[in-house]
């Protein structure tokens, strides 16, 4: 019983830390893709645009950017954590 239990909740080894480095890269090409289509979106659409539109956009350009900056943070915690 208490194998199981270690197995289960015991420590994680280093290539969990991967985990958080693929999360980071997926959030940074999000925010990538997020922002150029916003400005893509500016250009072809300057006219008809509302303050709603320009506030949506940015509020999800800085909510992926916080997604993407917690996992950069979680990879680098972990990876500090393993080292001694």
């Amino acid at each position: 019983m208490s194998n199981l239990l270690s197995l289960i909740s015991g420590p994680l080894d280093k290539n969990a830390c991967s985990y958080f480095l693929i999360l980071t890269i997926f959030f940074f090409v999000l925010l990538v893709i997020a922002f150029l289509s916003n400005i893509f979106v500016l250009i072809k659409n300057r006219k008809t645009l509302s303050f709603s539109n320009i506030i949506g956009g940015l509020y999800m350009i800085f909510t992926i950017f916080i997604a993407y900056f917690v996992n950069r943070l979680m990879y680098t915690v972990c990876v500090k954590s393993f080292q001694t």
